[in-house]
């Protein structure tokens, strides 16, 4: 499933909801610009995948069709196929990382990025002997999250780890680049391709 039937999932979605979202909400919603959530809403509109009704106060209204509601739920289908392929490959590969490390003596790690893959990643760490000493995200600091409080990265200097893993899905090379500007050696940070 590619970025563009995510997308066309999400607004799918948003469009059946009870709500009348502007293309505006669509864009915030879906982090993504308004000229291409525009560019979305014609594209669907145009395979009539919805209407688009006039309402008061120069607003529209988009309304589902039979055919848009076929398509969002082909489309959901296709998401759940891929996220569950997602989480199994997930769970192989860190079951593999994680019995590789602790073979190396490796007792304690750090996650560095929040979202799916680190949460799957500590459900891996569970059935190990390995513990996760702290969470660290640029864009998440402060937050709660793995039942703790997300840390800034500028911390890492002062942890007492054995390795950091790169559990972030974007920007790997940012972060293994900031990593290693803080003088911690690459030999130390692990990420999964």
């Amino acid at each position: 499933m590619d970025r563009e039937d995510i997308r066309t999932l999400k607004i799918l979605e948003e469009i059946d909801n009870d709500y009348t979202p502007s293309q505006r909400d669509l864009s915030k919603k879906l982090n993504i610009s308004l000229g291409l959530v525009n560019s979305f809403v014609k594209r669907l509109a145009n395979k009539g995948y919805f209407k688009i009704n006039n309402i008061p106060k120069n607003r529209v209204k988009y309304i589902l069709t039979p055919k848009g509601a076929a398509e969002k739920t082909r489309l959901t289908y296709q998401y759940i196929q891929y996220s569950f392929e997602f989480y199994r490959n997930a769970r192989e590969k860190l079951h593999k990382l994680f019995k590789y490390l602790n073979n190396q003596g490796v007792r304690r790690v750090v996650f560095y990025g929040t979202g799916d893959f680190a949460e799957i990643a500590f459900i891996s760490l569970q059935e190990t002997s390995i513990q996760m000493l702290d969470i660290v995200d640029d864009n998440k600091i402060g937050e709660k999250f793995l039942g703790g409080v997300v840390k800034d990265p500028d911390i890492l200097y002062s942890l007492s780890f054995d390795r950091i893993l790169i559990t972030s899905m974007i920007s790997k090379d940012k972060v293994l680049e900031k990593v290693l500007e803080q003088g911690i050696p690459q030999s130390k940070v692990v990420m999964l391709e």
